[in-house]
């Protein structure tokens, strides 16, 4: 993890990815890549299709000492965006890597993060597609020559890793080898570690369920190399559920929030005693 001052917003990358069969038409702007998430004001990304969890706390009434009025309790978004605005100065534009399997609660979590923070959103598999012509012409591509395709993911990162305010989901690539891995220290890096059972429910790709717990046993080793891990699991036993479903954007956002504030706050207490008396 490197947090670090005067970050530079998304501009122009002009760097070509060189690998036969794939290259980016420079000049590449990521600003304009079909990827590229504007930054939005009032968005909610549920991660299972249910009815909203709905909370209230009750006030006593002045006029009527018997009567008692609900009232709706904090808003989960407002408590994402608090908990965003208390951290922000401190994060100083640092980006944020998320990793692990590719899912809708990743997806999801990282466009809320983005939000909250007032951060750029990409999705670095995405920008490897879009650069070859969709995802179809990137597969043949990586079929056909896989050490180019691991180049062009590592471009990729290396375009991301040099600039500040984004929240990138990236794919499987960036910790598979010591050079990707080298880049995500360039932010903060998390692990949303979701069950494989429960990414295979989500996944509309076809692969079977055994295929995505290999998957899951291969990756888990590269995956547990970020700053942080932020497990489904743990956050649904935290907040009393024994449903995994019932665990929010906002909820699993509001975790990743809190350990971002941990890690900068062990930042800044080692900054402070480095300084010389």
């Amino acid at each position: 993890m490197e947090i670090i001052a005067g970050t530079t917003a998304p501009t122009m990358a002009t760097q070509s990815i060189t690998p036969k069969g794939l290259k980016f038409d420079p000049p590449f702007s990521l600003l304009h890549s079909q990827s590229y998430a504007p930054i939005r004001t009032s968005l909610q990304y549920p991660i299972i299709s249910r009815k909203p969890r709905i909370t209230t706390r009750s006030i006593a009434d002045d006029t009527t000492s018997n009567t008692v009025t609900k009232v709706p309790a904090e808003d989960p978004s407002f408590a994402v965006k608090k908990k965003a605005a208390g951290i922000s100065t401190e994060l100083k534009g640092t980006s944020i890597f998320l990793v692990g399997m590719n899912n809708a609660i990743k997806t999801h979590l990282g466009k809320f993060l983005a939000d909250a923070l007032r951060y750029y959103y990409f999705d670095s598999d995405s920008l490897v597609f879009e650069a070859a012509g969709g995802e179809s012409a990137a597969k043949a591509f990586r079929e056909s020559d896989e050490k180019g395709y691991q180049q062009a993911e590592t471009e990729v990162l290396k375009q991301l890793s040099s600039m500040g305010r984004l929240v990138v989901c990236a794919g499987n690539g960036a910790v598979q080898s010591s050079a990707n891995l080298a880049l995500l220290r360039h932010g903060i890096s998390l692990w949303i570690d979701v069950p494989p059972g429960m990414v295979a429910r989500m996944d509309h790709s076809g692969f079977p369920e055994s295929e995505l717990f290999a998957l899951y046993k291969e990756m888990r080793d590269g995956y547990a190399t970020a700053d942080v891990t932020v497990s489904l699991q743990k956050v649904a036993s935290q907040l009393g559920y024994d449903d995994l479903d019932a665990v929010t954007t906002e909820d699993m956002t509001l975790e990743v929030l809190k350990e971002i504030e941990k890690l900068t706050r062990k930042k800044k207490m080692m900054e402070e005693a480095a300084r010389p008396f």
